[in-house]
């Protein structure tokens, strides 16, 4: 499942070419009681997945400490761990007993979110991270949504800081994780990144960082780890909903219509449309790897089976030739 090393940035570690991103298992959307969260992760594991990602930001860090404890008690040098710096967590004076479902967590929200960009603000939150996680080697530190805080001391200070956490031995890579291409594209082309990871900016459905992202990667040597490959959820079925969630709104008619397209020709070629989906980054030379969420064990096994489908190469020219996916 590993992709190859590259030269460049992004050779300092190799990322399987699936990953796990453990959101629900930080009760994003739903409820997942510790039993489920548990099975969950039982599944990407036994579906061969050796790439986990999360946050403190996750459950207000819930997915961290799940996901750790399920960690423990696998060989440490069988999978690769990366986590977020950017907001540290700290109390909330005021929690009345309330839940975090305004950020789409279903947690008590007796934690709050604080900005710190600061080198020893990022360096506490690997710290904490670490003690979240039960687990001392994390391998790949991202910058979490610099954009919405402040991009410019996001380049002045906390990229640099995430450099000297690297050139210290602390972690193996460093990047940025973001949904907004001109702030994925500023930092690489800003710092020495290893991997980004590019958040429903690259997909089946639609590619906007390809025009600025990619390239800046290619010249860089920076490798990119695909994430909300399914659009929120409208590229998980084969048979797509007009009434499904694109972000923070409604579809679009324009994307809905291109949608329609993408599944017809999938249809044609007898590709589920979900396949299409995780598979389609990883047609790019600078994508190294996918990461899927999924909040029940099956959903896990079947975005196993969806990557390692074998998908024919004239799926990719029709879709190319229509003008759905870049040539």
């Amino acid at each position: 499942m590993s992709a190859p090393e590259s030269s460049g940035a992004s050779a300092r570690l190799t990322v399987p070419r699936l990953g796990y991103g453990a959101a629900n298992v930080g009760n994003l959307f739903r409820e997942l009681s510790d039993d489920e969260s548990w099975a969950v992760l039982d599944a990407a594991w036994d579906s061969g997945i050796r790439y986990f990602d999360t946050a403190p930001h996750y459950g207000l860090g819930l997915s961290e400490r799940r996901l750790g404890a399920f960690l423990q008690t696998k060989p440490r040098d069988e999978y690769v761990l990366s986590t977020k710096v950017g907001r540290l967590l700290r109390p909330n004076p005021d929690h009345d007993g309330g839940l975090d479902t305004a950020n789409d967590f279903h947690v008590p929200d007796d934690l709050q979110r604080v900005w710190d960009f600061s080198a020893s603000g990022i360096r506490a939150s690997l710290d904490e991270s670490r003690e979240r996680l039960g687990i001392e080697r994390i391998d790949l530190l991202y910058l979490h949504d610099p954009e919405r805080h402040d991009l410019d001391l996001a380049l002045a200070e906390a990229l640099p800081a995430l450099e000297q956490l690297r050139a210290d031995g602390q972690v193996a890579a460093v990047g940025i994780g973001s949904m907004v291409s001109d702030a994925l594209a500023a930092s690489v082309r800003s710092a020495d990144l290893d991997l980004i990871m590019v958040a429903g900016r690259y997909t089946l459905l639609e590619q906007p960082a390809a025009a600025d992202v990619l390239p800046a990667c290619r010249e860089t040597g920076t490798g990119i780890v695909a994430a909300s490959v399914f659009n929120s959820g409208l590229l998980a079925s084969s048979e797509p909903r007009r009434d499904g969630r694109y972000e923070y709104g409604q579809l679009p008619d324009a994307l809905w219509e291109r949608l329609l397209r993408i599944a017809r020709v999938c249809a044609e070629h007898d590709v589920p449309l979900p396949a299409a989906a995780i598979q389609f980054p990883l047609q790019s030379d600078v994508v190294r790897s996918v990461v899927v969420g999924g909040s029940r064990p099956t959903q896990l096994t079947q975005n196993a089976e969806y990557a390692a489908l074998e998908i024919p190469g004239a799926l990719w020219a029709e879709l190319a030739e229509e003008g759905l996916i870049p040539a």
